[in-house]
């Protein structure tokens, strides 16, 4: 099940890679990466007749997160393979039946569902509709013929960012939190708090992780991904218990927390932020004099690579989990914050990722996709 992302780009000594421009996944079992989708043209009559569809979750295309990126990498695949695209933006979880069925109705070939809260409802449309395709991101529940779930063993690089939020934090405490406790939450924060045990013991320090607790899998959670304040306002009582770092797994919220941090860093605090599924760097500019790094998902170049694989006529059910291996997750570059990250944490960093990959560092959450 393991399969392979070629093409990453390296930013310098540290960490992970993070695949921009990256196209090939091998999403379809072991073996050489099939080739780039860079190359479709419109001319071909199965791209030109092939509609992909994407449903976003209640967070919405703009939210400079998961449905951001999985809809740009469907919109890689109209300019890269000349196919059509049909988009459903979710406001509420009563908007997915019913956009499904909009999808449906339009005859798509593929729709791509975000989230796990998608996953009822795309269980049941790809039932009713069996000779139409769909792929699910953060979902591995669903066992059918015409599903394929795309999932993310995200822990692995939200432990390389609690190591190094750990490393850099100048109060000695840190935080995280989500927007609904659910697996694909709480595996960002179950490595995170990981990472930050693993600071503490190599390093000989007491780093405290505020927001949530590994053993009883409970903490901070806004309860929504649409109601930014509710970030701002987590965010806030974070930094007045002292944390100097923030992970915010919420979506949108992250939005809040960044806003939230800015304030803070106005009236003398310095605390710095750290985005998930995206470099935020890259989606949440605003952020930029704040953001430490992210924790990345590649999950446009996934979607933009299973459309080419349905327009190829090679359509797999088999589920694709991201790794620090295989270039599925990786840690982003510190950017404008990467002086206050020293060398020598950067070389551990490095040693710690490899650590992961050949299994000598043992990264495992409750939510870990299996």
């Amino acid at each position: 099940m393991k399969n392979h992302l070629l093409n990453t780009v390296k930013r310098g000594a540290i960490v992970g890679t993070v695949a921009v421009s990256a196209m090939a996944l091998l999403l379809t079992g072991c073996g050489e990466a099939p080739p780039a989708p860079g190359g479709g043209s419109t001319e071909n009559a199965a791209a030109a007749n092939f509609l992909g569809c994407i449903v976003s979750d209640s967070g919405g295309f703009d939210d400079q997160s998961f449905n951001q990126s999985s809809y740009e990498g469907m919109k890689m695949a109209v300019k890269d393979l000349g196919i059509k695209m049909k988009e459903a933006q979710s406001s509420s979880t009563a908007d997915f039946v019913p956009n499904l069925n909009q999808m449906a109705s339009a005859g798509c070939n593929l729709t791509v569902t975000v989230g796990f809260l998608l996953a009822e409802a795309t269980a049941a449309a790809a039932k009713d509709n069996p000779t139409l395709h769909y792929a699910i991101i953060d979902d591995n529940s669903i066992k059918a013929p015409n599903v394929k779930p795309v999932v993310y063993d995200t822990a692995q690089a939200a432990f390389m960012a609690g190591y190094v939020s750990a490393a850099v934090s100048k109060t000695g405490k840190v935080g995280t939190f989500g927007g609904v406790n659910i697996p694909t939450v709480t595996i960002f924060m179950d490595g995170f708090a990981d990472g930050v045990k693993y600071f503490n013991e190599k390093q000989g320090k007491d780093v405290q992780l505020l927001g949530w607790n590994v053993d009883t899998q409970q903490g901070s959670f806004a309860n929504t991904f649409e109601i930014i304040q509710e970030g701002t306002k987590i965010t806030n009582n974070l930094i007045s218990e002292g944390a100097d770092v923030v992970m915010p797994v919420a979506g949108p919220l992250g939005k809040g927390a960044g806003d939230a941090i800015l304030a803070a860093n106005k009236g003398g605090k310095d605390v710095k932020l750290v985005w998930v599924d995206s470099d935020g760097f890259l989606t949440a500019p605003t952020y930029k004099s704040i953001l430490l790094t992210s924790v990345i998902k590649t999950m446009g170049e996934a979607v933009e690579t299973i459309v080419k694989e349905d327009v190829d006529g090679k359509f797999d059910p088999t589920p694709y989990i991201g790794t620090l291996d295989n270039g599925g997750v990786s840690l982003a570059p510190f950017h404008d914050l990467e002086s206050s990250v020293s060398k020598d944490i950067q070389s551990q960093l490095a040693d710690i990722k490899k650590g992961i990959i050949d299994g000598s560092i043992k990264v495992e959450s409750k939510s870990s996709p299996k």
